[in-house]
């Protein structure tokens, strides 16, 4: 096990709605998302003293969130990155109340990215702005390759072409975690999609159908880190972190399509470690969170970690593998795909309330932590929670993880 293994904990989680069109700032969501976070930790504004967060040039700073909270900060910074920055954050969290810089961290993620800066680059209005081709975008950009889906459709063709696969695959990926989204209050999509609505939507980029591809939303989302001691003193049951990797990158970290297997993640060059220090194995895994940007992405993030064998994922989804109540229950609020896209601040989120056995559901004793399991009803609570994952995706190169176990553990 890790230097570190359970001697750090996620003490509060908090978010505003996920919502089309906010008509806010994200200054505004980011206070509400961290406050809510710090209200379910039990903690004050002078009891948080580091705000770190991630935006790409869509967002707001961190010292505008401390004064607005009258949070006096040890440490705050930005980095300038996207998926997978949430578990790396994580990791410089732990690292900073270890070294002493600050004993209590809170970790957000605020944009209207539905109605500000898209991913695809479009502003409000549907105007693109321009876009400076350096670095690896020397290569793609003068191919029209603009969008995370044209980005991730030629590796995710060449899985499918190398192992025999089909999109019914990632049908059954979105499939399961629209049942989740059904059982979730706050997922902007719960109507319940078969593998056919799938089959029968729309190409985006192929194999990259609508269905496949994340919500685009305007939210805010929060959690917060500190120490085993201070956590105990805390409001809610601690979720403790038994590991994980802060951004680590494939054997040609260069993001390009020339790759011998593009669709090799970083996963697989991190998973080694990752279990070493946790001390658990895939298998012990009671809950777990995927980086859905695209249905290929959990496709792809199975594989990487150990669950099933590379090329094998197609396979393994199928017969609602994924589901509640079966065998890997994943993306229990619906995730990306559903929920809506939080840049996997929310997922993590959703693995803490699952493992203090508290998923914020339509169950009538959900706040007091007595579930009836009935999905009938509405409750989305795992009946065995005990470890969880989340696993953060930044490109096929790229990814960072995180593993948790709940205080009954």
């Amino acid at each position: 096990m890790g230097a570190l293994t359970d001697k750090y904990c996620i003490v509060g989680v908090g978010e505003t709605r996920f919502m089309k069109a906010s008509n806010r700032t994200p200054l505004s969501m980011a206070c509400e998302a961290v406050k809510k976070a710090m209200d379910d930790a039990g903690l004050t504004a002078r009891e948080v003293d580091a705000i770190t967060s991630f935006q790409i040039a869509d967002s707001t700073d961190v010292a505008n969130v401390a004064q607005a909270l009258g949070i006096r900060i040890n440490y705050g910074s930005v980095a300038y990155s996207g998926g997978s920055t949430t578990e790396a954050l994580t990791a410089h969290a732990i690292g900073l109340i270890e070294g002493g810089y600050c004993n209590t961290v809170a970790i957000f993620r605020s944009m209207n990215g539905r109605t500000g800066r898209r991913m695809g680059g479009q502003a409000p209005g549907g105007v693109v702005p321009p876009s400076r081709a350096e670095g690896d975008a020397q290569f793609y950009m003068p191919w029209g390759f603009t969008t995370p889906a044209q980005h991730f459709a030629p590796s995710a063709m060449r899985y499918l072409h190398d192992f025999g696969a089909s999109t019914k695959s990632f049908a059954e990926v979105a499939s399961a975690f629209r049942y989740h989204a059904g059982l979730n209050p706050k997922a902007l999509m719960r109507a319940p999609m078969t593998i056919e609505d799938h089959q029968r939507s729309r190409w985006v980029a192929k194999p990259f159908r609508l269905l496949d591809c994340c919500l685009e939303t305007d939210v805010a989302s929060a959690f917060i880190v500190t120490s085993r001691e201070r956590a105990y003193d805390l409001r809610q049951p601690p979720v403790f972190i038994l590991g994980g990797s802060a951004r680590t990158y494939a054997d040609n970290p260069a993001w390009n399509h020339s790759r011998l297997r593009p669709y090799l993640q970083a996963g697989n060059f991190a998973r080694q470690r990752v279990w070493g220090m946790s001390g658990i194995r895939p298998e012990d895994i009671d809950v777990l969170s995927i980086y859905d940007a695209f249905t290929y992405t959990v496709i792809l993030q199975l594989e990487a970690y150990g669950f099933c064998a590379i090329g094998e994922a197609a396979e393994f989804v199928k017969g609602g593998r994924l589901r509640i109540d079966h065998e890997l229950p994943t993306n229990l609020s619906g995730g990306h795909l559903s929920e809506g896209y939080a840049h996997g601040v929310a997922l993590v989120n959703e693995v803490v309330r699952q493992l203090r056995h508290r998923a914020d559901d339509s169950c009538p004793g959900w706040a007091e932590g007595r579930h009836t399991y009935d999905r009938q009803a509405g409750c989305r609570q795992v009946r065995r929670a005990r470890f969880g994952a989340s696993l953060g995706w930044g490109t096929e190169t790229r990814g960072s993880c995180l593993i948790l176990r709940s205080a009954s553990a």
